[in-house]
């Protein structure tokens, strides 16, 4: 899951309500927009929001859920879905297709790395996008 662990300026990210695709929220999980709706942001797509609740069944089209709108003054906290021992401070990484974990993939990677507690599978990770 993505969490904020700073914001340059010390504010307070104001929740917005946005319309989501037939998706499962997940607390902290990456989405971009497609078509109007929000939608899990995987791979090469940076995430614009991400989601501030959870549920156990998809939203129906178009269902209003909580998120915060990613920027680039935010550091993220996740974890890491496999070993970062080739991963350095600064290189970006891609996205898990689950949308709440970075890979060590550096090919068109979205997501830089700014800090790493260790290098192996499920580590923290610390991001900008």
């Amino acid at each position: 899951m993505f969490k904020i662990y700073s914001v340059d300026d010390g504010r307070n990210v104001p929740i917005e309500y946005l319309p989501a695709s037939a998706i499962t929220p997940k607390m902290g999980l990456a989405l971009t927009q497609t078509d109007g709706q929000l939608a899990v942001a995987s791979g090469t797509t940076a995430p614009s929001y991400i989601c501030m609740c959870e549920r156990t069944e998809a939203c129906e089209a178009g269902e209003i859920i909580p998120v915060l709108r990613v920027g680039r003054d935010i550091i993220w906290e996740t974890t890491a879905q496999a070993a970062m021992t080739s991963i350095n401070l600064g290189d970006k990484v891609t996205l898990h297709t689950d949308g709440l974990q970075v890979t060590a993939t550096t090919t068109s990677g979205v997501a830089e790395v700014v800090y790493k507690d260790g290098d192996a599978a499920g580590s923290m990770v610390r991001v900008r996008f």
